[in-house]
């Protein structure tokens, strides 16, 4: 894959902003042609930079205001129970991201749910019961500061 040049860079920064932004309004703030400027976005996409398209919700709104970082530990790392794990992890809603780090923790993930209830759930009737869990560390997330990198 090429290097992206400066206006591939600017193109991208601006999907990030608003994925939904006209082609026409795109190639009017790269200073490009509508032609030029969708072709490079197709090329873009061909070459894998840009995976896909999404939605950014308001969690308060979608009344997922609790959220949390957890620090899991797991008993072993025996690959039945890890794949298990990975998969059950993959699967549930209230997880957002999961992290498989170095350090203390074997994996980290961002639950979000709609309160301390619905997350005591979680824990119980999910995390705790999956044999690979060995103990899980909470953090509460107390305000967000930036949740993704503009750095293109």
């Amino acid at each position: 894959m090429e290097d992206l040049d400066q206006t591939d860079r600017k193109i991208l920064r601006l999907l990030r902003r608003d994925s939904r932004i006209s082609n026409a309004d795109l190639a009017e703030a790269v200073g490009l042609s509508t032609s030029s400027c969708w072709r490079r976005v197709r090329a873009l996409e061909d070459q894998g930079v840009i995976r896909n398209y999404s939605v950014v919700l308001d969690d308060e709104k979608m009344d997922l205001s609790f959220q949390a970082i957890v620090h899991v530990h797991l008993t072993r790392h025996d690959p039945d129970r890890l794949s298990e794990f990975i998969r059950a992890v993959q699967t549930k809603e209230e997880v957002r991201e999961c992290y498989a780090t170095t350090g203390q923790s074997d994996y980290h993930l961002f639950v979000q749910c709609r309160d301390l209830n619905a997350y005591n759930r979680f824990l119980e009737e999910f995390l705790f019961r999956m044999p690979a869990v060995a103990s899980a560390q909470t953090n509460l997330v107390l305000r967000t500061i930036k949740t993704r990198d503009d750095g293109l």
